[in-house]
């Protein structure tokens, strides 16, 4: 058994290893995004001047841009402009990407992070009430759930949640992430709307911002839910089926104890990763969610992106989100290492 000190010890040296190795992704990302940007069917240049452009402006711009200079060296001057947080201007909004990122992240880490509670805080329990019993309706029933989550297109799901639950019985708000009457009355500060909102005092804000967010945060957390759901009554399955578990019943433990306290104990270090993962893939997979119901989050900043061949914009969002996926996977790496001491080493 470890001391709290040489546990302490062993998770910060291998968190050290995992931050080699998440700057190590890191830059295999930006690679993987330069190729793209050099690969796909669009002139970068044309995305700036416009395709009327005469040749001398062309000419000009092809040369501000460095694309007269070898691969390599243009290579190097990318990954300074990246490390420098450089990801040049964006076509459709004459912006600085790094400054429309920032404007828009927190719109969807908001939503993502409504997302992922109500994933965790109803996939875990079902997952674990699914295997527990395991053939019976119960079990039925989170699979069916599961599927659902699965199989139903979210911009369909998305569209039929807008017109019951706001058209039909007018209950919340609809698309958007605020109405129009109180934009701009709170102050932002963090960028996300109901904590600037809760901040300034102001539960009018609040309130309807959380209005907006209840649909589109209920779509996401059911995708979630069901993904989580599912693989959780796969750990609890394979747990469940392990001699600990019949050693502790023929102790007499109560069925209590062994789902609960042992079995989900044992399993946690999967379903941690699985919860890690699913937060990423809602971070990254907001894109139909946030198209439907209208949310000014990085979804739809790089739909609009996608539609303007706005190629700074597009790629600059795919490191913002390979960024979050290398990050979450090592925050998940730390965490179920504190835990289960098993895995510190």
């Amino acid at each position: 058994m470890h001391s709290p000190a040489k546990r302490i010890y062993s998770i910060l040296r291998l968190s050290l290893g995992s931050a080699t190795s998440v700057a190590l992704t890191l830059i295999g990302l930006i690679f993987v995004t330069f190729a793209v940007g050099r690969l796909i069917p669009i002139d970068p240049v044309v995305a700036v001047v416009g395709e009327k452009a005469p040749q001398e402006v062309y000419d000009k711009m092809y040369k501000e841009l460095g694309l007269d200079r070898p691969v390599y060296e243009q290579f190097i001057t990318y990954v300074g402009k990246v490390a420098h947080g450089d990801l040049g201007n964006s076509v459709f909004t004459g912006h600085p990407v790094v400054q429309d990122l920032a404007s828009v992240f927190p719109a969807t880490l908001e939503l993502a992070t409504i997302g992922i509670l109500i994933g965790v805080l109803l996939g875990v329990p079902l997952g674990v009430v699914a295997a527990a019993n395991s053939g019976r309706w119960q079990d039925q029933m989170v699979r069916v759930l599961s599927l659902a989550g699965y199989s139903v297109p979210v911009f369909w799901l998305g569209i039929v949640f807008l017109l019951v639950f706001y058209g039909k019985l007018d209950w919340v708000a609809g698309p958007g992430r605020i109405d129009i009457a109180y934009d701009g009355l709170v102050e932002e500060w963090s960028g996300i709307l109901t904590i600037d909102a809760l901040r300034a005092g102001d539960m009018d804000v609040f309130y309807n911002a959380l209005s907006h967010m209840v649909l589109p945060a209920m779509l996401l957390g059911l995708s979630s839910l069901a993904y989580i759901a599912r693989m959780t009554r796969s750990f609890m399955l394979t747990q469940l089926n392990q001699e600990y578990v019949t050693l502790a019943r023929a102790k007499g433990a109560s069925e209590r104890t062994v789902i609960w306290g042992h079995a989900l104990k044992n399993a946690r270090v999967q379903i941690i990763t699985v919860c890690f993962l699913s937060y990423g893939f809602l971070l990254e997979g907001a894109v139909l969610t946030e198209t439907v119901f209208s949310w000014p989050g990085l979804g739809l900043y790089m739909t609009n992106a996608l539609f303007n061949a706005d190629l700074n914009a597009v790629i600059g969002g795919t490191i913002l989100i390979g960024a979050v996926f290398i990050i979450l996977n090592a925050l998940a790496d730390i965490v179920y290492r504190f835990a289960d001491p098993r895995t510190a080493g």
